[in-house]
């Protein structure tokens, strides 16, 4: 929280949930924590008065159960016209503050929202991402392979984190594979922190027309691929099928890229936990699980608007007031998690908030888990001298994206 002293018209300047707001802290003092001044926040109170970029004075939420409660209250709205971002980005000014886009789901309410996610609940089960494993297997073992002929040192990024699951969503949603590095680029230019409304707008019209294109050529040769069937199984139109194809492409792809990179790089600084899962295999769903929560990707938190005056913990939120939900500080909460700062691949990690809560709830959660044991649990197995190539200090963090993680891992083994 910002330290400047309280003007004079400041009510209750000593209580940390009524006095004047601060900025969101975003300052790390360590590459795997979150930044030391949000963690301080649950030490005061579950919710902070939060001054947002354009001046507005909203609320931020850093307690786990609080931040559950919210996301699971149809009161707090998701709809992107009434949305503020807490943290400086020129690339969201054209779709914060107006309507969804069409297809953005993360962006709707119910019942809007529930017509969107129905029919792509089924490819993202438990029980049909199961039926995905043995592929997800065969492509992280070739892109292993190829990363061993190629010999070290290598950046995991580049050989391994980026394309894995990149490959697996382009077969899920049907979109060629040789079209990655426009899709790529788009992406992250979408979810940069530092490029213009005008460069986010470029590249999000050149996403909607590359998955346009593919959806109008499905209507003429429907395939059995997602795309396919949303085309002939659905009442879905063109445009929100495109929109949901480029939310699921780049999300899909971005989210478990950077855990990947980052729960290796986790993993390679913390060698009691490396040497406690190479022993013991079973503990890597669990391993996961506590990888997620202990890292929480998404680092900025998410956006609700109270479409009602909302009491939270004796206080009152007003209809319209812009609420912040930090996960990262959530999964980092004492009063959910014992010694919540320290990895421990042996916790039960259950109840984490990295997939956020409710039915906003990441819809590819499943894909992700299944992504991440495979493909850390090959890295781990097959390349026992893993280690980093560099000084953990030179290695490049992805803090300027919505997604935090690791733009290179220079390894060798």
């Amino acid at each position: 929280m910002s330290k400047r002293r309280p003007p004079a018209d400041c009510p209750h300047p000593s209580d940390p949930a009524t006095r004047c707001p601060g900025t969101l802290p975003t300052r790390r003092d360590a590459p795997l924590d979150p930044p030391p001044g949000l963690l301080r926040l649950n030490e005061t109170a579950p919710l902070h008065r939060l001054r947002y970029p354009d001046g507005h004075e909203g609320w931020l939420i850093t307690r786990h159960s609080l931040v559950r409660a919210v996301l699971a209250d149809a009161r707090f709205s998701a709809r992107s016209e009434l949305k503020r971002v807490p943290a400086p980005r020129p690339g969201a000014d054209p779709f914060i503050g107006e309507p969804a886009l069409p297809g953005w789901l993360v962006d709707m309410d119910r019942p809007e929202h529930t017509r969107i996610r129905r029919p792509i609940s089924g490819p993202f089960t438990m029980r049909a991402v199961d039926r995905l494993r043995p592929r997800i297997r065969q492509i992280v073992d070739e892109h292993l392979s190829a990363m061993r002929e190629q010999g070290p040192p290598a950046d995991l990024v580049a050989s391994f984190a980026l394309p894995v699951p990149s490959l697996v969503i382009c077969e899920l949603l049907g979109v060629p594979y040789g079209s990655r590095a426009g899709f790529q680029r788009a992406g992250a230019v979408l979810f940069s922190l530092e490029v213009s409304a005008a460069q986010a707008t470029e590249a999000m019209a050149e996403l909607d027309g590359f998955l346009l294109d593919l959806v109008r050529h499905r209507r003429r040769r429907p395939g059995d691929d997602l795309l396919g069937r949303l085309v002939s199984g659905t009442d879905l139109g063109d445009e929100e099928i495109a929109g949901l194809g480029v939310l699921l492409l780049t999300a899909g792809h971005e989210t478990t890229a950077g855990m990947l990179g980052l729960g290796t790089l986790a993993l390679l600084t913390h060698p009691d936990q490396l040497a406690a899962l190479r022993a013991d295999p079973a503990l890597l769903p669990g391993a996961v699980e506590e990888l997620l929560r202990y890292l929480t990707i998404f680092h900025f938190g998410v956006p609700r608007t109270p479409l009602v005056d909302v009491e939270l913990e004796g206080r009152l939120i007003r209809a319209g007031e812009s609420v912040t939900l930090s996960l990262p500080a959530a999964n980092r909460d004492p009063a959910a998690f014992d010694a919540p700062d320290v990895l421990d691949v042996t916790r039960s990690a259950r109840g984490h908030v990295a997939f956020g809560y409710g039915v906003h709830q990441c819809v590819g959660q499943n894909l992700a888990r299944a992504e991440l044991e495979i493909g850390l649990g090959a890295l781990l197995s097959g390349f026992p001298g893993l280690r980093l190539a560099v000084p953990v200090e030179d290695v490049p963090l992805a803090a300027d994206s919505g997604f935090y993680g690791v733009h290179a891992l220079p390894v060798a083994w």
